[in-house]
C-alpha cells in the first residue's frame, strides 16, 4: 500500500476529542465489532473515525495489513472520503476502485492504495454526526450488498448507542458529584450555624432568668418573658433544622433507646418548661403508664416540645389544652389535643412535609419543620404520628410499639 499521511496527534487534541477518544476506547463491542467486520469482508483494515469540521481521528482500530494507523492517529481530513460523508450522512461502498466510475480516479484511494472501501456514518442520539465505521483493502472484496451494508449499519447504530450511554452516565456521575458536594457544604453550613447560634442563644436565655429573679418589677417580669420566649422558640429552630440535615443528608435521625425509659418524667419536664413560656396557659394532663416503654427520652421529649409547643401557640390564651398518654402491653400512646380551627383538608395532606406550613400569623413565622421532625422520630421509633383535626379540636396523636 502507498504511503500513509498521518501524525500522532493525542497530546495536542481539544479536550473533547480526547473525550471522545476516551469513551470509544471504554465501549468494549468496538473491538469485537472491528474484527467482525474484517472478518466477515475479508477487508484487513477497519477503524472508528472521529471526524469533525477539521479533524480525521482514529478512536480504535483493527489493522491485519500493516496500515500503521492506531487509536489517536490523525489523517488529514481533505484526504478522506469520511470527510464527503460528513458533508452528506450517507453510506460510501466501493467493492473495485479500478472498475469504479466516480472513485477510479478518486485522489483518496490513489493516496492510499485501497481498492475495496466501506464507509457509513455514525449519528448520535441528537442527531449529531460523530464520525465513521470504515474498512478498507488493497485488493477488491465484495461489500456493495444489502447485508454488509445492513451489518455496518447495525454496527454504527450500536456505536452510536454505547456512546450516548457512556455520555449520559458521565453527565449523571457529574451532577451526582455535584449534589454531593452541594449537600455536603449544606451540611457543614447548618451544623456550623447551629452551633455559632447555641451559644449566643444560651447567654440571652440566662440572662433573662437572672433578670427576672433579680427585678421583680411588672414590666422587667414582661421583658424577661419575652426574652424567654423568643429564645425558647429559637432554641427549637435551631434543633429542627440541625435535625433535617441530619435527616436529608445523614440517612435520618438517629435515637439511643432506654429500655425502661421513665416518659412521665420526660413529659412532665416538657411541660413545665413550656409553663414558664406560657405561664397563663391552663394544660390538663392524664398520664396513665402501666408499662416500660423502650424509647430515646430525648427524642420523644423534643417531639412532645413541638407538638405541645405547638397546641399552645395555635390555640387561643383562654382555652385548655389536654395531654394523655398511656401504655399498655403493645404500645405507647400520646395525645396532645387542643381547640381551635380546623386544620384544612389541603394542609392535612401535607402537614407532615418539611417546609410545609398551613395558615400562619405574623406573630407565629417558622421554617415549617417542628412536625416533619416530629414524623421522623415517631418513624425511628418504629411507630407514626397521626393527626384529627374537626371544628372543635384538633389532636395529634403519637403511637409507638411497646418494644421496638
Amino acid at each position: 500500500m502507498a504511503s500513509i499521511y498521518y501524525l500522532i496527534i493525542v497530546k495536542n487534541s481539544p479536550e473533547s476529542i480526547l473525550s471522545d477518544i476516551n469513551a470509544i476506547s471504554k465501549i468494549p463491542a468496538v473491538a469485537n465489532i472491528l474484527e467482525i467486520v474484517c472478518q466477515s469482508t475479508g477487508m484487513g483494515f477497519s477503524a472508528v473515525a472521529r471526524v469533525t469540521e477539521d479533524r480525521w481521528i482514529a478512536c480504535a482500530t483493527f489493522d491485519q495489513i500493516n496500515f500503521g494507523l492506531v487509536p489517536g492517529g490523525e489523517l488529514v481530513l481533505e484526504t478522506t472520503i469520511c470527510n464527503e460523508i460528513r458533508e452528506h450522512q450517507k453510506a460510501v461502498v466501493i467493492d473495485n476502485v479500478a472498475e469504479d466510475e466516480k472513485y477510479a480516479h478518486h485522489h483518496t484511494p490513489l493516496m492510499y492504495g485501497f481498492q475495496s472501501y466501506i464507509s457509513v456514518p455514525i449519528t448520535l442520539r441528537n442527531g449529531k454526526f460523530f464520525g465513521t465505521l470504515c474498512a478498507i483493502d488493497p485488493n477488491p472484496h465484495k461489500v456493495d450488498t444489502p447485508q454488509t451494508i445492513g451489518m455496518f449499519t447495525m454496527f454504527a447504530d450500536l456505536i452510536a448507542f454505547h456512546f450516548d450511554a457512556l455520555d449520559q452516565v458521565s453527565i449523571s456521575e457529574q451532577r451526582l458529584q455535584e449534589e454531593l458536594e452541594i449537600s455536603q457544604l449544606r451540611e457543614q453550613f447548618i451544623a456550623i450555624l447551629g452551633h455559632d447560634l447555641r451559644n449566643p442563644l444560651n447567654a440571652i436565655s440566662n440572662s433573662a432568668q437572672l433578670l427576672s429573679r433579680l427585678n421583680q418589677e411588672e414590666r422587667v417580669q414582661r421583658l424577661g418573658d419575652v426574652i424567654k420566649n423568643s429564645s425558647f422558640r429559637m432554641n427549637g429552630l435551631i434543633e429542627n433544622m440541625l435535625d433535617f440535615a441530619s435527616g436529608r443528608l445523614g440517612g435520618g435521625i438517629t435515637i439511643t433507646k432506654t429500655p425502661d425509659e421513665d416518659l412521665g418524667k420526660v413529659l412532665t419536664q416538657v411541660i413545665e418548661e413550656l409553663k414558664m413560656i406560657y405561664p397563663e396557659r391552663s394544660i390538663k394532663t392524664t398520664f396513665c403508664l402501666d408499662y416500660p416503654v423502650s424509647a430515646d427520652g430525648k427524642r420523644i421529649a423534643q417531639l412532645f416540645s413541638n407538638l405541645l409547643g405547638n397546641a399552645l401557640s395555635y390555640s387561643d390564651r383562654e382555652s385548655e389544652v389536654e395531654v394523655t398518654a398511656f401504655s399498655n402491653k403493645d404500645e405507647f400512646n400520646l395525645c396532645v389535643a387542643n381547640p381551635g380551627k380546623q386544620i384544612p383538608t389541603a394542609t392535612m395532606e401535607r402537614l407532615f412535609q418539611p417546609f410545609s406550613r398551613g395558615e400562619v400569623e405574623p406573630n407565629k413565622q417558622g421554617l415549617g419543620l417542628g412536625l416533619y421532625i416530629a414524623s421522623e422520630i415517631a418513624n425511628a421509633h418504629g411507630g407514626k404520628l397521626d393527626v384529627s383535626s374537626t371544628p372543635e379540636k384538633t389532636c395529634f396523636t403519637l403511637s409507638i410499639p411497646i418494644n421496638n
